[in-house]
C-alpha cells in the first residue's frame, strides 16, 4: 500500500513486478546486508531489475504503482506495470552514446606482483607531470616522446592489472596536488575505458588525455590557482579560462591526438548545458570529455587542496550520483561507480570483528567483497605478520564468524599511512592468505 514519508509517495512492490524506470527507495532488508552501491537508485536495465530480484522480496518504490494481487513469476522482467509517476534518470536528450564493449580484459598478473612495476611506472609519470607544469610556465616546448612513453608504461600496467596503479591513485599530497591530480585522472581514465571495453588504442588516447586535461592551468596566476579560500566570481571568471588556454596550448603541438585537444577544452561541460566554456549539450560533448570530466570531479574531491580537505571515496560517488544525468552522463556515471566499487584498492577498513586492514585488490563482480590485507588487530594494534583475506571466500575469523567490512576510515587511522605500506614495499608481494580462522586455542586471535 502507498504510504508518505517526508512527502513522498512511497508503494511496496513484491520484486516479481518490479519494471525498468522505477526509482528504489527502501529495501525490506538493511541495504549494507545487499551488494547495492547506493542508497536509493533507478532500475535502468533488466540486468538491475534481476539483482534485485536475487537479493530481495518486496522493494519500495517511489510514486504509485497498481500492483497485481496475483503473485507473478519471481523472474519475470517483462510483464510491465504502470507508474503514476514514471521516475527516469534525466531527459532523453541527456542519454550518452556509449559504445558497445569492444573488448572483454581480464587481469593478467597478480595485483601484488604488478605494484613493483606499477610503482616505477607511477614515479615516472608523477616526475612527467611536473615536468609538463613547469615547461609550461617557463614556455618550453613539451617533450612528446617522453610523455606518450609514461603514458604507455602506465596503460601497460593497468591492461596487466589495474588494482595496483589505482591503489597508488590513494597517495594525496597536498603539496604536490597539480602534478598527481594529472597523472591520477590519466590512470582513472585508463582503468575506466577498460572497465567500458574500448580498444587498447582508445585506452591510451583517453590516458593520454586525462594527463594533459588541465594543462591550461599553468596559465592562470598562482594567486588565484593556489588560493586558500573561495574563488570571487571574478576570479571564477578568470578560472574558467583554463580549457580555452588547454585548448591553444595543445593545439599548436605536432603529432598531437586531436581528442586531447577536445578533452581540454570540453571537460568541464555538462549535460544539461550548463558547463563552460561553450555551454554545449550533452549530445555534442566527446566522448573522452565525458569520461575524463568525470574522473577529475571524483579525483578533486577525494583529494586534500590549500582549500578544501579529501573526502573519502563513497561521498565522491554518492555526489557524482546525484549528479548523473545533469552534470555528468548518467550512463557513464552509472558504470564508474560499479568500476571504483564501495572499498576500491588503497582504502582502509575496518572490519566487523574490529581488526583493520588495507584493500588491495577488488573483484569485477562483487566490489562489496575485496581482498583485504590485514594489519592491525582487534585491538588496533600491529599485527607480527600481516595476513590476507579474501571477502569473497567467505573466510572465517577465530570467531568462526565470516569476515565482513564495517566502515572505510580516513589514511592514517590507527597509524596506518598509505604512502609509508607503499614506500616500504609492503603490499609488493601477496602476504599469507587466511584460509582458517586463527586462534590461540582459546577462541582469541
Amino acid at each position: 500500500m502507498p504510504t508518505a514519508r517526508q512527502d513522498i509517495i512511497e508503494t511496496e512492490v513484491p520484486v516479481s513486478q518490479l519494471q525498468i524506470g522505477m526509482h528504489v527507495v527502501r529495501l525490506d532488508r538493511p541495504w549494507k546486508d545487499t551488494d547495492f552501491l547506493l542508497q536509493g537508485f533507478i532500475l535502468q536495465t533488466e540486468d538491475d531489475v534481476l539483482a534485485v530480484q536475487q537479493q530481495c522480496h518486496t522493494v519500495f518504490v517511489e510514486g504509485r504503482v497498481n500492483v497485481s494481487p496475483e503473485p507473478l513469476e519471481r523472474s519475470s522482467v517483462s510483464k510491465r506495470k504502470t507508474v503514476d509517476k514514471p521516475v527516469s534518470s534525466g531527459p532523453s536528450r541527456h542519454q550518452s552514446s556509449i559504445p558497445k564493449r569492444k573488448v572483454t580484459y581480464i587481469n593478467k598478473v597478480d595485483a601484488s606482483r604488478e605494484m613493483t612495476t606499477a610503482r616505477m611506472s607511477y614515479t615516472e609519470a608523477k616526475a612527467t607531470a611536473k615536468n609538463i607544469m613547469s615547461s609550461l610556465r617557463l614556455g618550453r616546448t613539451l617533450e612528446m616522446n617522453q610523455i606518450h612513453q609514461v603514458v604507455g608504461s602506465c596503460v601497460d600496467s593497468v591492461l596487466r592489472n589495474d588494482n595496483a596503479l589505482l591503489l597508488l591513485t590513494k597517495i594525496k599530497n597536498k603539496d604536490e596536488y597539480t602534478a598527481e591530480h594529472c597523472i591520477n585522472v590519466s590512470i582513472l581514465s585508463a582503468a575506466f575505458a577498460k572497465h567500458l571495453g574500448l580498444l587498447e588504442g582508445e585506452i591510451r588516447t583517453v590516458a593520454l588525455c586525462g594527463l594533459l586535461h588541465d594543462v591550461g592551468k599553468m596559465r592562470i596566476d598562482d594567486e588565484i590557482l593556489n588560493k586558500p579560500g573561495a574563488l570571487t566570481p571574478e576570479e571564477f571568471a578568470v578560472m574558467k579560462n583554463h580549457t580555452t588556454f588547454g585548448r591553444d596550448v595543445l593545439a599548436a603541438l605536432p603529432r598531437l591526438a586531436h581528442s586531447a585537444v577536445d578533452v581540454a577544452y570540453s571537460h568541464h561541460e555538462r549535460m544539461d548545458g550548463k558547463g563552460y566554456p561553450r555551454g554545449l549539450a550533452g549530445h555534442q560533448i566527446p566522448l573522452f570529455a565525458k569520461i575524463v570530466g568525470l574522473v577529475d570531479t571524483y579525483d578533486a574531491i577525494t583529494s586534500s587542496r590549500v582549500y578544501d580537505k579529501g573526502r573519502a571515496s563513497m561521498e565522491a560517488l554518492q555526489i557524482i550520483h546525484r549528479n548523473k544525468g545533469a552534470q555528468f552522463d548518467a550512463e557513464l556515471a552509472v558504470e564508474f561507480i560499479r568500476m571504483i566499487g564501495v572499498y576500491p584498492p588503497g582504502s582502509i577498513v575496518e572490519m566487523a570483528n574490529d581488526e583493520v586492514g588495507i584493500v588491495v585488490a577488488s573483484h569485477p563482480t562483487s566490489k562489496l567483497k575485496p581482498r583485504v590485507l590485514l594489519v592491525r588487530d582487534a585491538n588496533k594494534h600491529a599485527l607480527a605478520t600481516f595476513r590476507e583475506v579474501d571477502l569473497l571466500k567467505g573466510t572465517l575469523d577465530s570467531a568462526g564468524q565470516p569476515y565482513k567490512i564495517a566502515r572505510e576510515v580516513p589514511d592514517e587511522s590507527y597509524g596506518i599511512v598509505m604512502k609509508e605500506f607503499i614506500e616500504q614495499g609492503i603490499l609488493n608481494h601477496k602476504a599469507p592468505e587466511i584460509s582458517a580462522p586463527v586462534n590461540d586455542g582459546h577462541g582469541k586471535p
